[in-house]
């Protein structure tokens, strides 16, 4: 595992470093979310290629690095789960509610491995937007929802997870 992982976990913090790209609430650098990613990711068996496309989930979407640059370094097994996590919406496909049902049936489309660590995404940045951000969380939790409802394939701990922290936020709310 640790030759494919070290470099996609360099990889990933060197392209988010090259545009000063911070945690949006901590401001953090960006690379301790993809590493908490890929820790879950790994803490539940994860292949070598999931923990690496996990370092690399949002590398495509958030800086100029580009999938076929993805593939050439790391092969077409990483590129393609990268691909299944980046968002296809634009800003140009409408609304965020268009922008995000976009989103979500690239998701449902995504294969169990791309499940898996999108639900490792979700359950990382639902601890970040529900502790920093709860008027924000309330708009968040309700696409997350949604988004678990087609979530069907990923590993089955990941999703009670992800399940069991929308049901405590919506049980916590007044």
């Amino acid at each position: 595992m640790g030759d494919l992982v070290s470099r996609a976990r360099e990889f990933a913090t060197a392209a988010h470093a090259s545009i000063d790209h911070r945690r949006k609430y901590t401001g953090e650098p960006y690379i301790v979310h993809p590493t908490a990613v890929a820790g879950i990711v790994a803490s539940i068996g994860g292949r070598p290629e999931m923990v690496a496309a996990a370092y690399l989930h949002d590398v495509v979407e958030d800086t100029p690095v580009t999938l076929q640059e993805i593939e050439a370094e790391f092969g077409p097994d990483v590129a393609s789960l990268v691909e299944q996590l980046t968002d296809v919406s634009r800003p140009g496909d409408g609304n965020r509610a268009v922008r995000k049902e976009i989103d979500r049936q690239h998701s449902a489309r995504a294969t169990s491995d791309g499940q898996t660590i999108k639900l490792a995404d979700l359950i990382d940045n639902s601890h970040t937007i529900t502790m920093h951000d709860p008027g924000f969380a309330v708009r968040y939790m309700r696409e997350k929802r949604a988004l678990l409802d087609v979530m069907t394939s990923g590993d089955p701990q990941l999703l009670r997870q992800a399940w069991s922290i929308v049901h405590a936020w919506e049980a916590a709310r007044p």
